[in-house]
């Protein structure tokens, strides 16, 4: 049963990374922009395995929900640099258009605060279960530590690393544009569904 269940915990992970793809696509109008918030994804393994390696727990069906968990999480602090760097380089934020480094640079500033304040408020919610303070919860403690462990390697990495990759995928955006006989111009915004926050 307990090789099952784990079974089925990998298959809603794999699910979620899909959903989540198709979600960004639709509202980014593109195939390519999505990547580049998925990459903070991975980020959140090494904080997982480092994690649970030092509290010497194991890669078990409550440490994958607790992944499943920070896939939300951490790809929407990607969704708060990147929506606000496109929107920086359309000139819809109260300012002028800027280029591109220039307006991730500015996202980076602007958004590092509701970045830090969600990623601890995590962390301070998952400390009891992490701990096992609570009576029974020894069992669960892998998901809180899965959790504060890929929160806080995802969200230092994420303001370097998700940056970056945008600006590979960008140019191999305008490179395909090109390529296709397309004039370039810049991503459109997301949808102010999502670039409300």
């Amino acid at each position: 049963n307990m090789n099952e269940s784990f079974q089925y915990a990998i298959g809603a992970l794999a699910l979620a990374v899909v959903f989540i793809y198709m979600i960004l696509a639709s509202q980014f109008k593109s195939f390519l922009q999505p990547l580049a918030l998925m990459s903070s994804l991975p980020l959140t393994l090494s904080g997982v395995v480092i994690t649970l390696l030092l509290f010497g727990s194991t890669l078990n069906m409550f440490s994958i929900i607790g992944i499943v968990m920070l896939m939300g999480l951490v790809t929407k602090n990607a969704i708060l640099l990147v929506d606000f760097a496109i929107r920086s380089r359309e000139g819809e934020n109260g300012g002028p258009p800027m280029e591109r480094e220039q307006a991730l640079l500015h996202a980076a500033q602007v958004r590092l605060r509701p970045i830090l304040m969600t990623t601890l408020a995590m962390i301070f919610g998952m400390v009891p279960l992490a701990f096992a303070l609570t009576e029974g919860s020894e069992q669960r403690a892998p998901m809180g530590q899965a959790v504060i462990g890929g929160v806080i390697t995802s969200s230092l990495l994420t303001l370097v690393v998700v940056p970056v990759i945008y600006c590979y995928l960008d140019d191999l955006s305008q490179w395909l544009k090109r390529k296709l006989g397309g004039a370039p111009h810049p991503t459109p915004p997301v949808a102010d569904a999502v670039g409300g926050q």
